[in-house]
Parts: structure tokens; sequence; C-alpha cells
């Protein structure tokens, strides 16, 4: 069942990013409420997919602690995880919360596309205008 859950939760991750880089549909303006509204819903599907791995995660082990000098383990509640993955995908984090274990590669993943995408949408808002003057 956690097996098949995580699966799933890697999946809804992926084909969020594949509907965001893929999707061809938005206003093509300096600034689009199209694309604005696509980016916005892809990080909260993003959000919410890195938490429910995170909570998959700590079904069994210890993903999360306070320091590295106590290893006081975080309490592994859903809403915790979900603030540590917005903060995670929206900053690089306030150091409140560890990752240990594999909890460390997703949360590097994770941190990774929190920077790239805003990115990717400053680019291709680019474009759009680019292709608007042409």
């Amino acid at each position: 069942m956690v097996q098949t859950l995580f699966l799933v939760a890697i999946i809804f991750i992926a084909a969020n990013l594949v509907y965001f880089f893929t999707n061809k549909t938005y206003r093509k303006s300096y600034f689009s409420t199209a694309l604005f509204f696509q980016l916005f819903f892809v990080l909260t599907g993003l959000l919410l997919g890195f938490a429910l791995l995170y909570y998959l995660l700590s079904i069994d082990r210890v993903i999360l602690i306070t320091s590295l000098s106590s290893r006081e383990p975080v309490d592994p509640t859903f809403l915790d995880l979900l603030y540590f993955s917005g903060e995670t995908l929206l900053s690089v984090g306030y150091g409140d919360m560890l990752p240990v274990g594999m909890a460390r590669f997703f949360a590097l993943l994770e941190s990774g596309i929190g920077i790239l995408l805003p990115t990717a949408y400053f680019l291709k808002a680019m474009d759009v205008s680019r292709q608007k003057e042409d």
C-alpha cells in the first residue's frame, strides 16, 4: 500500500512538471495571467506531492530532526511535513527542520525544482513577449 502511494506521489510530481513544460495554451502578453495561474497550481501540486512523499517516508523511519546536535525527531504530522515541503520548495529552508536519510535527496530535488520553475516561468514569459514583437 505504502509503495503504491509512494509511486503515485512520484508520478503526480512528474506529471505536474511535464504539464508545465509542455502546455502552450497561455495568453501571449508580457504578463500572462494564465501562465501565472499555471505556475501557481503546479507549485501547489508539487508542494502537496512532496508533502505526501515525506509523509510516506516518515511512516517507518525518522526523516526530520530539529538539529544535528540533539537529533531530536520532528513529529511527522502531515501539517508539519506540508510546512517542511513549503519552506523547501519556496526558499532554501529556515533550518528549524533538517532532513535525514532519503528525505535529504528529495529535499534537494524539491529545492532545485523550486528554484528552476520560477526561472522557467520568466523564460516562457520572455519568449511570449519576443514572439509578440515579431
